[in-house]
């Protein structure tokens, strides 16, 4: 009775263009594909996973990948904020007791020496550190911009570095305003913030620099509730949306020619973990999105949202040299990173 209660569900997912985990139905399943045209990805859900009792996560929020292909993990639990991997899944290092609010991660090389950037919301501040965890600079909100009352009110999700070394930190938790520090950690100004048009933001989660066109670098910034990105200039112009419909679009991701981002959720089916994953060209069309629906046609109206039951609640991915991609997911049952590995 049981295993007709499931092929009866499974059937009727498949109907509606939903997918499932093979697992669920039997370990000899085929592999899952995910995604369309040339980013199509085989799913492996168990290559990050570790000893939870030696290394917990709570929420898995952000990854980078640094110059030896080490790939970073940011957590917010205080036993091991950073995970340290290697291609395989392997763990290699672990740092980290003193973040309680990890949630965004960016990696920048000055003069062929890496630091990360961690923002954390529950401190209110974004810290600049070494790649074994020692902690070089820290930034606070700007206390004499007129911007905030108090510092609870700042509450940053991510950072950018501009070839300068100006640091750019999305308030995405809090007023959604970019502010701008040189790189000794003094405001210099700031733009976005909430409001009504083109160049204010909501739910400013994620920002990049996009340095794809030679010798013309912008700013890409999620709008996450307004299922976009915003370009910017580096001074802080607005210049253009990109849509994505449907989709609560976190941090965008360069790699290669290509934008990537998680998506948190799809606007259709909203904290019912249906999230998926975009990527989108050097024209800014979606190509692909691994988890959901296909991408729309030229001048099509319509929406994205999740077709695959296999995520929950994608935070951030990152993508190697082999076009391969990294999953973490907040609020997702702890669960450690999948790799969607290209289907070449």
């Amino acid at each position: 009775m049981q295993n007709r209660r499931s092929f009866i569900k499974m059937g009727a997912l498949t109907a509606s263009g939903m997918v499932m985990l093979p697992h669920a139905y039997g370990a000899k399943q085929p592999p899952v594909i995910l995604g369309h045209g040339k980013h199509q990805y085989k799913l492996n859900t168990g290559w990050g996973k570790l000893e939870p009792t030696r290394y917990p996560v709570k929420d898995c929020h952000e990854m980078v990948i640094d110059k030896k292909g080490r790939i970073f993990l940011l957590t917010n639990d205080v036993h091991n904020n950073i995970l340290v991997y290697n291609r395989k899944g392997k763990i290699i290092n672990s740092w980290g007791t003193t973040f309680p609010g990890a949630h965004g991660l960016s990696i920048i090389n000055e003069n062929g020496t890496e630091y990360l950037w961690i923002a954390d919301n529950d401190l209110h501040k974004v810290f600049k550190t070494t790649l074994d965890g020692r902690v070089v600079l820290t930034i606070s909100y700007p206390a004499d911009a007129g911007l905030y009352g108090a510092e609870k009110e700042f509450v940053p999700t991510e950072t950018t570095v501009a070839p300068n070394g100006d640091v750019y930190i999305a308030d995405g938790y809090g007023k959604d305003y970019v502010l701008v520090y040189d790189a000794t950690g003094k405001f210099k100004f700031s733009f976005g913030g909430k409001g009504t048009g083109d160049a204010f933001l909501k739910n400013a989660h994620g920002i990049t620099l996009d340095d794809r066109k030679p010798g013309a670098p912008t700013l890409l910034v999620t709008s996450r509730e307004q299922h976009c990105f915003k370009r910017y200039t580096l001074d802080g112009k607005y210049l253009a949306t990109i849509p994505v419909p449907g989709a609560w679009v976190c941090r965008p991701v360069i790699k290669g020619q290509n934008l990537y981002a998680a998506v948190l959720q799809s606007e259709n089916a909203l904290w019912k973990r249906s999230g998926f994953i975009t990527i989108l060209d050097e024209f800014d069309k979606v190509v692909s999105n691994p988890g959901g629906s296909a991408p729309l046609a030229n001048g099509a109206v319509g929406a994205y949202q999740q077709t695959f039951a296999g995520f929950s609640y994608p935070h951030d991915v990152c993508v190697d040299d082999d076009g391969n991609i990294f999953l973490a997911q907040w609020n997702s049952d702890r669960v450690y990173p999948y790799k969607l590995q290209l289907n070449a």
